[in-house]
């Protein structure tokens, strides 16, 4: 009958991330040999105890909807962990439980951005932050993470880029793609910033607990005068390795979580009740097994660094979080499209153009270092060949 997308969709394109990745399995189901480092999650199965649980409640019948909000036990945890891991004293009136981080930014951004609102964005950036509030109305208006300047937030940049329509500001600390952490100094510059213009932070820290080399990660609503004007999204999908349980969080005001949870009633309801009381388990018996993937992450990032370094005519920052490496391609003559391209063609490898997170991407490809050690190593043999071949 010919009916037509909704105007709106011309703001939601399909994953550059994903596109990749289907192209990948495609090759892969036809007999390839594909070494994934393009999708970033862990290679890592769920703590035995957070499967334990999950099978208990199962048995015990918590499969029904629990409240909008999330389980009590759970939001204590959550505000629990928060005090430990970042110093801050959340009631667990002010912790909302979504259906992972994607939830909780679409529904932070629903209940706060108006059609012609700005928005800071990074860039470049997990894509979400610029097409949710596009799909809104909103405008994402970005600001630059720079090679040269230790990909930190220019807060002059963010001076110029302000204006009496910007409404909220974008963090995402450790990042994706860059895996870069933000220093103390930057974090207060920006506080100080957003306060002085009167802005909304939604800063997404789902990624807190993977950082390395004895970096430490601040979370921005720690600092003074911030908890009152930040949205702190956190989840389990990477640390805790629980990417399908699909659980996430948003920690604020009372006044924020009150219109955040409006939006989420009619979104999800709920998450799903028996992973919200595994999550109780991953939060309160799980550090043994975050530490012992963190120190995995490290090893291998600390390899891959010294690898790609290594290798000429392509280079990469000393990333301290997440578990993600820019690659910087910019000597190679070709887009990052067109190199990512012809390492998965040529080198059967999996990687994601930065062009796929933003303008300032563009020159680097990213990888993923969730993927066993040993597929890192030849990874790493075949990216060697494959430049030189470029570069010949």
């Amino acid at each position: 009958m010919g009916f037509k997308a909704a105007k709106r969709m011309e703001a939601l394109p399909f994953s550059g991330i994903r596109a990749i990745l289907e192209k990948a399995n495609q090759m892969q189901a036809a007999g390839e040999d594909i070494i994934h480092l393009e999708i970033g999650r862990p290679d890592f199965d769920s703590p035995q105890k957070v499967k334990e649980r999950a099978y208990a409640e199962l048995e015990k019948g918590t499969v029904f909807y629990t409240s909008n909000y999330g389980y009590p036990d759970l939001r204590e945890a959550i505000a629990e962990a928060e005090k430990k891991n970042n110093g801050m004293d959340y009631d667990p009136s002010e912790v909302l439980v979504t259906i992972g981080v994607c939830e909780a930014t679409w529904d932070a951004m629903y209940a706060f951005l108006d059609p012609g609102d700005e928005v800071l964005v990074p860039n470049p950036v997990w894509l979400n932050y610029i097409h949710v509030p596009q799909s809104l109305g909103a405008v994402p208006v970005t600001y630059s993470l720079k090679e040269e300047n230790g990909f930190q937030i220019d807060v002059d940049e963010l001076e110029r880029l302000v204006t009496d329509k910007t409404r909220m500001m974008v963090i995402v600390d450790p990042s994706n793609p860059i895996g870069g952490v933000f220093t103390e100094e930057t974090l207060r510059r920006v506080a100080d910033f957003a306060i002085k213009h009167d802005i909304i932070v939604l800063s997404d820290e789902i990624y807190e607990l993977l950082v390395y080399d004895g970096a430490k990660h601040i979370s921005i609503a720690s600092l003074p005068g911030m908890k009152e004007r930040t949205m702190k999204l956190g989840g389990f999908s990477k640390a805790y390795s629980m990417t399908g349980w699909r659980l996430g969080y948003v920690c604020a005001p009372e006044e924020f979580i009150a219109a955040v949870v409006r939006v989420h009633q009619y979104n999800t309801v709920c998450a799903p009740s028996f992973a919200q009381k595994a999550a109780v388990t991953a939060l309160k018996e799980c550090d043994e097994d975050v530490e012992r993937m963190r120190r995995e992450y490290e090893r291998r990032k600390n390899y891959l660094v010294r690898e790609i370094n290594s290798i000429e005519g392509i280079s990469c920052a000393d990333p301290k979080g997440a578990f993600y490496i820019l690659i910087n391609v910019k000597s190679l003559g070709m887009s990052s499209a067109d190199v990512a391209d012809y390492l998965l063609d040529k080198a059967k490898i999996a990687t994601v153009p930065g062009s796929a997170f933003g303008s300032e991407g563009e020159g680097y490809i990213r990888i993923s270092y969730a993927a066993a050690f040993e597929k890192l190593v030849e990874a790493c043999d075949r990216i060697r060949k494959a430049v030189a071949d470029i570069r010949s």
